[in-house]
């Protein structure tokens, strides 16, 4: 009975360590991979003209303001410069690879609309950022050139087309939609917003956290004239329609409503600041404006990308916060 019984454990041990075998060596179930920034994404074509064919990075003719000539270079190295000009290279990497993605995708709308530079027909964009955006090859070093090489060829999209970019440096907290920060004459596109910005912490330039503009009575006028407005003279100021975001839609010269984004174009953007303003008064031949922020408050804020970044936030992440419902895709 005893042998039978030791005999009986011997079996089941063995069946046991069979078993264990058969387990062990069984290959896993190949596990399928999606990348969900490319599920139900139309790619938008590149515009008339780029050359970039079976997925290679295309070239840009960029008209070089500073040197009054027309270059010819990789897409990817103009999209460096522009970083270079539009950020600091030592913020967080994450906000370095959204501003990357963010002028790319700048650009490609832009050619897309306009066709070609004011400066030349032969030049699809120019390094004048009155026209497109900051450009300063100078500016790049490895860490720019890796934030680039990152994101190579990722746009931002919305329903097959290219987004519209805007950004801005620091938005008082709030973000502005389109019409009310830039006056824009189109209907304000669905991804742009009013959100939250969490930019007014104190890395930010305290001259952007609040600001006082003062300009003389006479140059006022010029701006009006400029901006659309008639009035020659006037004697009281105030804030007419406010947007959601608490800007300033229209100013008031005497019964006169003037868009405050022409003004502000037309009086002087980097000393009137921002068009949140608390507030605009007449003293004597002087009108005094104190407002928060620095830029039209549409889209990304830089500083609020930052803040991001610092916050552990990815790219995407930023880039998702200010542009709603966008996809980013790599088209090259």
């Amino acid at each position: 009975m005893k042998r039978r019984r030791k005999r009986v454990v011997i079996c089941l041990v063995i069946a046991l360590l069979i078993i264990s075998s058969c387990a062990y060596n069984k290959k896993p179930a190949p596990q399928k991979r999606t990348e969900p920034s490319k599920q139900n994404v139309k790619i938008p074509k590149l515009p008339p003209g780029i050359k970039g064919k079976n997925g290679e990075e295309p070239k840009l003719k960029v008209y070089i303001k500073e040197e009054g000539q027309i270059r010819e270079m990789p897409f990817e190295q103009y999209i460096a410069g522009v970083v270079a000009g539009e950020i600091k290279n030592d913020w967080p990497e994450e906000t370095i690879k959204a501003q990357a993605i963010i002028a790319r995708t700048f650009v490609l709308d832009f050619i897309k609309t306009k066709g070609h530079s004011k400066y030349s027909k032969d030049a699809h964009v120019s390094t004048d950022i009155e026209e497109a955006q900051a450009w300063n090859q100078e500016g790049v070093d490895d860490k720019i050139l890796k934030a680039v090489q990152d994101t190579r060829g990722q746009v931002i999209v919305y329903n097959g087309d290219f987004a519209k970019t805007w950004f801005h440096s620091s938005a008082a907290g709030m973000t502005a939609d389109a019409k009310e920060g830039l006056d824009y004459k189109y209907e304000n596109p669905p991804y742009i917003t009013n959100v939250k910005s969490p930019d007014t912490g104190s890395a930010v330039p305290a001259d952007e956290r609040s600001w006082t503009a003062t300009f003389p009575k006479s140059n006022v006028v010029s701006a009006i004239k400029k901006a659309g407005g008639t009035v020659g003279d006037f004697s009281k100021v105030g804030i007419g329609k406010k947007g959601k975001s608490g800007r300033a839609i229209t100013l008031l010269f005497d019964n006169e409503e003037v868009a405050a984004a022409e003004f502000r174009i037309a009086i002087d953007s980097t000393v009137m600041k921002s068009t949140m303003i608390d507030s605009i008064q007449l003293q004597g031949n002087n009108i005094i404006i104190k407002g928060r922020g620095y830029g039209h408050g549409v889209g990304m804020s830089q500083w609020g990308a930052y803040y991001m970044a610092k916050e552990g936030k990815k790219a995407a992440d930023i880039i998702n916060y200010y542009f709603k419902g966008i996809s980013i895709a790599r088209i090259w």
